[in-house]
């Protein structure tokens, strides 16, 4: 940690590395059954922007990519640059919050089995794909004795992310139901923005650190967001930026940002998903942006992985609780 940081709020950074394949999976392209690769690409990428902002961060791995071996060398680069790495599940099913007991334990279990064999290191932190959760899926984490989970996103504009994510594509009846709740319904808006616990009967907590959006507004901020603003013009995105980080100055909420590989790869990268906002920027300006955004965060916050922005939460007192109702028992 920076010494000059010290004295600053705390705000986390995170990364959620999904591949191509898995945007592909989502949007119902059959091609990602080859599950294409760009893994080798990014992780460079990404470590070199980190390493001259010099901070370390959370990323959020998808187990499958943990198994190729192509991507298990860049995967530990990871970890060896001090980088923290968190549960993305193994299969990457926006429709996470459909499973059943059996199958998440499933899910979670050989996630944590290959990213662990591929990294060193065990995940004590989750985030559903596309912001999928269930209060079955809370419990399962407690029970498997996860430190944070990361999954809730709460705006009022998920449907009209969702519309513009899928806009293009033609569902049957069934994956449309599996993929209607990307992004969240309207609803996630009410939820709180910064940190929380939800709370079982007998005691047993686990923390809630939900991806920060504009206090007031609920309008996120995480860098896709950003990169669309900048088309319109850098200097509203940087306004936008830098309104949200005063407003979660001052509802004294520790922003936790979300970063992806196309916050930094190119429509030349990754060709399939150029209907992506940003993909079109040419690369070193899309590095620009992403430098200068993060920039403004580490100028305000004392930016540190997940696993320690949770640590400093849980010491606080008087955390805001919420029930989480046993899907089980209805209690």
């Amino acid at each position: 940690m920076k010494a000059e940081a010290t004295n600053k709020p705390v705000a986390s950074v995170s990364l959620d590395l999904d591949n191509l394949w898995s945007y592909m999976k989502t949007r119902g392209d059959e091609g990602w059954r080859k599950r294409p690769t760009y893994i080798p690409t990014f992780v460079p990428l990404i470590l070199d922007a980190l390493d001259e902002l010099d901070i370390k961060i959370t990323f959020f791995l998808v187990g499958a990519d943990a198994t190729v071996e192509q991507n298990r060398p860049f995967l530990r680069r990871l970890v060896d640059a001090g980088h923290e790495i968190g549960n993305h599940t193994f299969e990457h099913e926006v429709w996470l919050h459909t499973y059943d007991q059996d199958r998440l334990n499933d899910e979670l279990g050989r996630a944590e089995s290959a990213i662990a064999d591929a990294t060193g290191q065990m995940p004590k932190g989750f985030r559903g794909p596309g912001f999928s959760w269930s209060p079955l899926l809370l419990e399962t984490l407690i029970e498997r004795g996860y430190l944070f989970d990361a999954s809730t996103l709460p705006t009022f504009i998920g449907p009209l992310a969702r519309w513009y994510y899928f806009r293009n594509t033609d569902f049957d009846d069934e994956q449309s139901s599996q993929r209607d709740t990307l992004f969240g319904p309207l609803s996630e808006g009410l939820r709180p923005n910064g940190p929380y616990l939800w709370t079982r009967g007998n005691g047993e907590k686990l923390l809630e650190i939900p991806v920060t959006t504009m206090p007031i507004f609920r309008t996120p901020f995480h860098l896709s967001y950003l990169l669309f603003l900048s088309k319109a013009s850098p200097l509203v995105m940087t306004a936008y930026l830098r309104t949200a980080l005063t407003l979660c100055r001052l509802a004294r909420v520790g922003p936790s940002l979300l970063l992806h590989p196309l916050d930094l790869l190119s429509g030349e990268d990754a060709p399939e998903l150029r209907f992506f906002p940003g993909m079109d920027l040419p690369p070193a300006r899309k590095r620009e942006l992403f430098m200068k955004a993060l920039k403004e965060i580490t100028g305000r916050f004392d930016v540190v992985p997940m696993n320690e922005h949770a640590r400093r939460t849980l010491e606080r007192k008087n955390l805001t609780q919420r029930p989480l109702i046993n899907p089980s028992s209805g209690s």
